[in-house]
Parts: C-alpha cells; sequence; structure tokens
C-alpha cells in the first residue's frame, strides 16, 4: 500500500511533502524534488524549514496553523528557496494527517510552482508600464510614444487632465526621459500658493528685498538650473504673475526680488492644469500670449472613467505597492469587488483609486479583498428615489451581471463593435467575450468595426 501511494504521490505535477509530529519531512515526491532541487534522501528525516527556508517558515508557518487548529489553508502565496539559492513563488495547501483513531499524527502540504505564471506577469506588466505610468488603454499607449519624442527636445509641455489622472508622472517620465535627466525637477504647486508667496517661491529674492529677507533665498527657478521645472495647476496662477512667468517664457531670463540684474533661466517647464484653459482664454481670465508660449506640446490625459481596462492593473499594482508597505501578503480582489471598483465613476481618478485600495489592505486581514474592506462610500449606489442604500441592500440595485454586461456594451460602443479591440481592452479572450455577448444578448449590428482598427 505504501509503495501504491507513493506511486500516486509521484504522477502529481504539484509538489507534495508529509511531516510526522516532530516536523520531520516523512514523504517527498518528484514535483517536489524538482520544484526545490533537493532529492528525496536528502529532505527525508530532515525538518522542513530546513529543506524549504521558506519566507513563512520563521513566522507564520502554515502547516503549523493548520497542525494547531485543524483549519486547511488553501493555495496561499509565498516565496522559497531552491537548491541554487534561487527566489521560487509557489502557491500552498495545507492539510492535518491523522490515525485511524482519528488522533493527529502529522500534516501534509502541496505546493504549485508560479515561477511560469510570475514570469508572464512581469512581461505583461513591463508591456503596460513606463516610467511608473501603468496602462494598456490605446490612447495611453498612443502617448507614452509621443513622451519619447517629446522628452528629446526642450520644448515647453502642457498636461491636461482631472486631477488624480497622472498628470505629476508624466511630468517625471518626460524628465526622466529628456537631456536634462542629471539635473534636478522642481516643482511648484500654483494653485497653492497666494501672489506674494508664489512670486518669492518662483524668483527668490535678495537680502533686504522686504523686512525679513536677512538673506539672499535662490527660487525654484534657479533651483531647477540645468532641468525641468514643473508648474503644477498653471490655470490658478493670477494674471498679475502670468505677466512675470511670460518674460521666462519668452526670453529664458527673470529678476529675483530686490534684484537689480536679471538671471538667466536654464529650465525646461512642463506645466499642468486641470482646468480648460482655451475656454479661460475665451473669457479672458487666461492670457492668450502664455497660452500660447505654454502650449506648444500638448497632451490631454483621459480621465479612468475612460480607461476603464486599467482599473484590473492599477488595483493589482497597488495591492503590491501596499501590501508590501503594511506586511501583508494580499492576493488580490473578490470578483464582487472588482465588478463594484469597474462600476464606479472615480471622480478622483487613480489618486482615489490608490486612497480605496490602501484603505482596504489596510484593514484586510485575509488574503483576498472583499466588499467588507472597501471605504463605505464606494458600496453605496443611488436609486430612482434618489436615496443612498448600501450594496445588497435593496432590490433595486443593479446585480453584478447587469453592471457586467453594462460596462462590456460600453466598450463595444466606444470601438464601434470591434471585439478584437474590445477584447484586448477589456483585458478577455475574443471568444470569451462572444460568450458574454451570447449570454447577455448582446446585438452586434450588421456594420461593424471588426474590419478596421479604431
Amino acid at each position: 500500500m505504501e509503495v501504491q501511494t507513493q506511486i500516486i504521490l509521484d504522477s502529481i505535477a504539484d509538489g507534495v511533502f508529509t511531516v510526522d509530529s516532530d516536523w520531520r519531512i516523512t514523504s517527498f515526491n518528484h514535483a517536489a524534488e524538482s520544484i526545490t532541487g533537493i532529492k528525496k534522501e536528502e529532505a527525508l528525516g530532515r525538518h522542513c524549514w530546513d529543506v524549504f527556508r521558506a519566507s513563512i517558515c520563521e513566522k507564520a508557518c502554515a502547516l503549523r496553523q493548520t497542525m494547531e487548529n485543524g483549519k486547511q489553508i488553501i493555495n496561499q502565496t509565498i516565496f522559497i528557496v531552491n537548491s541554487e539559492g534561487e527566489r521560487i513563488p509557489i502557491s500552498i495547501s495545507t492539510a492535518v494527517l491523522k490515525d485511524e483513531k482519528g488522533d493527529m499524527i502529522g500534516g501534509a502540504e502541496t505546493f504549485r510552482d508560479l515561477s511560469l505564471l510570475e514570469a508572464l506577469r512581469k512581461e505583461l506588466s513591463g508591456r503596460h508600464s513606463f516610467h511608473d505610468i501603468i496602462s494598456k488603454d490605446k490612447e495611453i499607449l498612443r502617448l507614452f510614444g509621443v513622451l519619447e519624442q517629446v522628452s528629446e527636445s526642450n520644448a515647453t509641455v502642457l498636461l491636461e487632465g482631472e486631477s488624480g489622472t497622472g498628470k505629476e508622472l508624466f511630468a517625471k517620465a518626460i524628465h526622466s526621459l529628456s537631456n536634462r535627466s542629471k539635473g534636478p525637477m522642481i516643482t511648484v504647486n500654483c494653485g497653492a500658493l497666494p501672489d506674494t508667496l508664489l512670486e518669492s517661491e518662483l524668483f527668490g529674492y535678495k537680502a533686504g528685498a522686504f523686512t525679513d529677507a536677512k538673506k539672499d533665498k535662490p527660487g525654484r527657478l534657479s533651483l531647477a538650473k540645468g532641468g525641468t521645472l514643473f508648474l503644477d495647476e498653471i490655470g490658478d496662477i493670477t494674471p498679475a504673475m502670468q505677466v512675470r512667468l511670460l518674460r521666462v517664457l519668452q526670453d529664458k531670463t527673470y529678476e529675483p526680488l530686490g534684484g537689480t540684474k536679471s538671471e538667466t533661466a536654464d529650465i525646461r517647464i512642463v506645466a499642468a492644469t486641470n482646468k480648460d484653459l482655451a475656454s479661460l482664454v475665451k473669457t479672458g481670465s487666461f492670457r492668450e500670449d502664455l497660452y500660447y508660449r505654454i502650449n506648444v506640446v500638448n497632451l490631454k490625459l483621459p480621465p479612468l472613467r475612460e480607461r476603464k481596462g486599467d482599473i484590473p492593473l492599477l488595483i493589482e499594482h497597488f495591492i503590491k505597492k501596499y501590501s508590501h508597505l503594511n506586511g501583508k501578503e494580499i492576493r488580490g480582489v473578490s470578483s464582487e469587488v472588482l465588478h463594484i471598483l469597474m462600476s464606479h465613476k472615480f471622480g478622483g481618478n487613480i489618486r482615489e483609486l490608490e486612497n480605496i485600495i490602501e484603505y482596504a489592505t489596510v484593514v484586510c486581514r485575509e488574503n483576498l479583498i472583499s466588499t467588507e474592506h472597501l471605504p463605505d462610500y464606494i458600496c453605496q449606489k443611488p436609486v430612482a428615489e434618489g436615496k443612498l442604500l448600501l450594496d445588497g441592500k435593496t432590490e433595486n440595485r443593479e446585480s453584478l451581471e447587469e453592471v457586467e454586461k453594462n460596462f462590456i456594451l460600453d466598450v463595444l460602443v466606444k470601438y464601434k463593435y470591434n471585439r478584437k479591440i474590445t477584447a484586448t481592452q477589456l483585458g478577455m479572450h475574443p471568444a470569451t467575450l462572444w460568450r458574454k455577448m451570447k449570454r447577455f444578448n448582446l446585438e452586434v449590428p450588421k456594420k461593424d468595426g471588426r474590419t478596421k482598427a479604431i
């Protein structure tokens, strides 16, 4: 019987090992040898932590927890170190071994090598990331290409987009790709300072320029010498400050407060705004000459609600980030959470999504973020009467299937029913999309966009 059991174990693709009550390995199959690089003869009789050297062995051994409380652990992701000293990602499951009387005599653990999956994930991540900007959206990918071309010049760039769309990340990418990357990147939030403070912050001042000016202070224009000056929320500056800034852009010169001679501004300017500057020019709130000076290269960043295919990528990225910061091993979000986040409007865009995931990783004590870990306002949705009801508390709420149906329909319409492009944006195989369209009774018009990429 023992021989038959070993034959069965060796035929399994997952690694399997068992331990006795003293934590010494009593069986070790072929897959376990292959994954760890350790021969069965070397593993038998040794303590399991000496063989695996896993990331949880010292503090939170999964098999020990199972043998102490009798509860199985299923598909927990950890890392082990193989015989070559390489860090290998694996997924483990545990169970208790009992004799005929029901007494515990040891434990069993199965583990699956996730190296290939991890490599594929990294490859996909590499395709969808660019200088800390994560996206697979068609428009953002186009902007990636524009960034590389723009960065080679010293042209002034204007980034337009709603708050939270990642304008500062784009500014950092432009700086990093430019020939000024070895110089500093200095940021000024124009909307956070009144005129007097903004003027001294930008231009600096000389000793004696005003009562408290005991010594010279260099401004941001001076500090950014040889690098990039990022003017965030430039649409908030007053007409008087617009005039002073116009001279910097025209002549590349400026005068510190209390100064008697002009200084050269050796900088590249990247500006950003969440306002429609063209409309402000028409109403006279923003100088037309300054607008055309900063609008040499214009990049419009789409809001997250127009690039919802990026939400799963961003969720994974933020979970990794905040799980690491909080010392947790969260694998992802439940399907219900994904549906809720995919249907959310995200007025705060990527910044709002990041805040949601940060909150969830703090309160989550499991390996998977569920609806109970989301901020309360996310699980609320207006109904016809205008009331706000908690998720699942009313029959008037859209079902998860309706949310998925409406989301798929929105993307189909956006790409003129081109199923290949739609499937790519949704992160699924075209055949999967076709099955979902059939299930949701989503009809394809006689003339669709399949023959031409949008």
